[in-house]
């Protein structure tokens, strides 16, 4: 089946980020976490650091609305260097105000509220933040 799902890159801080979110969510990881220490020697790769084993290869966890969110750890190791930004968010659409707000104040503890909940000129109740991992997410409640 097809679908669409948001893939997340951090430095060293994918187990902590996902155990949060699955948390705020209160749902549990789809299929098993993969780590780097399951991965097979890779040609013209150096074997990976034994500091990087542990570390999260690829993890899975449903979030609102059958959406999937992904992971992984990206370590000084590898060569994908991760860098935060502005171009995107995960955009939350929950069924209620109630959820809509439960979620927010969950996701914006510890990190920077953007745009306070309110309602809107469209009729949404609409607000933005980067939560402590620094993953930006937007809401909008109709």
């Amino acid at each position: 089946m097809a679908r669409v799902s948001t893939y997340l890159n951090f430095v060293r801080e994918t187990e902590a980020a996902f155990n949060f979110y699955k948390t705020v969510f209160n749902t549990e990881f789809e299929g098993e976490i993969m780590r780097y220490s399951g991965m097979p020697p890779q040609k013209d790769c150096a074997p990976t650091p034994e500091a990087d084993k542990n570390l999260i290869m690829h993890v899975q966890l449903p979030i609102l609305g059958g959406h999937i969110l992904m992971g992984s750890d990206a370590p000084e190791s590898m060569p994908f260097r991760v860098t935060f930004g502005n171009n995107s968010y995960i955009m939350l659409e929950p069924d209620t105000k109630e959820e809509t707000r439960k979620i927010f104040g969950l996701l914006g503890e510890g990190g920077l509220v953007e745009q306070e909940l309110q309602e809107m000129f469209w009729g949404g109740l609409y607000g933005t933040l980067t939560d402590k991992f620094g993953v930006k997410w937007m809401f909008n409640c109709q």
